[in-house]
C-alpha cells in the first residue's frame, strides 16, 4: 500500500551554515564592531540564541540571519522567536526555537482535513509524524495538494514515498 510522511524540520546542514555565515557577516559589519552581537546554535535543543547590545541591534541581527536563511532555502516560518530578554547592563539576548516535527495540534487538523475531504486514504500519527497511506497514487497526490492548501503556517515536508 502506497504511503508517505508528513513531516516539519529544517535541514540542520543549511540551518547551520546559515548561522554561521551570519555570524561571520556581524563580525565584519562595521556597525557592530566591538558589540557582544553574535548567535549560538544548540542543534540537539533545536535552539539558536541571538546576542546584541540594545534592542535596535538585536533587531538587526535577527535581520541578517532571516537574510541568511532565505539565501540558504531555509524557511523562515520554521523560527519561533520568543521574548528578548535583558542579560546584564544594555546587554540583550533572545531565543529563537526552531521547530522539529508536526506539533500534536497540527497533525490533529491535518488528520481530521484528510477524512473531511472524503478521500480514499487513511492519516495516522506516529509521533511527531503524520504517515498517509492509500491504495493509489493519485489519491496520495490528491492529499498532499489538500494539505498544501490547508496548511499554510508551517513548512511541511512530504518524505519516504513508499510504493
Amino acid at each position: 500500500m502506497p504511503s508517505f510522511d508528513i513531516t516539519c524540520e529544517a535541514n540542520a546542514v543549511e540551518l547551520k551554515n546559515a548561522v554561521e555565515t551570519a555570524n561571520k557577516e556581524i563580525a565584519n559589519r562595521f556597525d557592530f564592531k566591538g558589540s557582544d552581537a553574535r548567535f549560538e546554535l544548540k542543534e540537539k535543543e533545536h535552539e539558536i540564541t541571538a546576542f546584541a547590545d540594545d534592542e535596535f541591534k538585536l533587531g538587526q541581527v535577527r535581520d541578517v540571519l532571516l537574510a541568511k536563511m532565505a539565501k540558504r532555502g531555509v524557511d523562515a516560518r520554521l523560527l519561533k522567536f520568543e521574548d528578548p530578554q535583558k542579560i546584564g547592563g544594555d546587554k540583550m539576548k533572545q531565543k529563537i526555537a526552531v521547530r522539529s516535527g508536526v506539533d500534536s495540534e497540527l497533525a490533529k487538523r491535518i488528520v481530521k482535513m484528510l477524512k473531511d475531504g472524503k478521500l480514499k486514504v487513511t492519516a495516522s500519527i506516529q509521533g511527531d509524524v503524520v504517515r498517509v497511506a492509500g491504495a493509489k497514487k493519485d489519491s496520495l497526490q490528491e492529499a498532499i495538494q489538500m494539505v498544501r492548501a490547508g496548511v499554510t503556517e508551517v513548512p511541511l515536508r512530504y518524505e519516504n514515498f513508499r510504493d
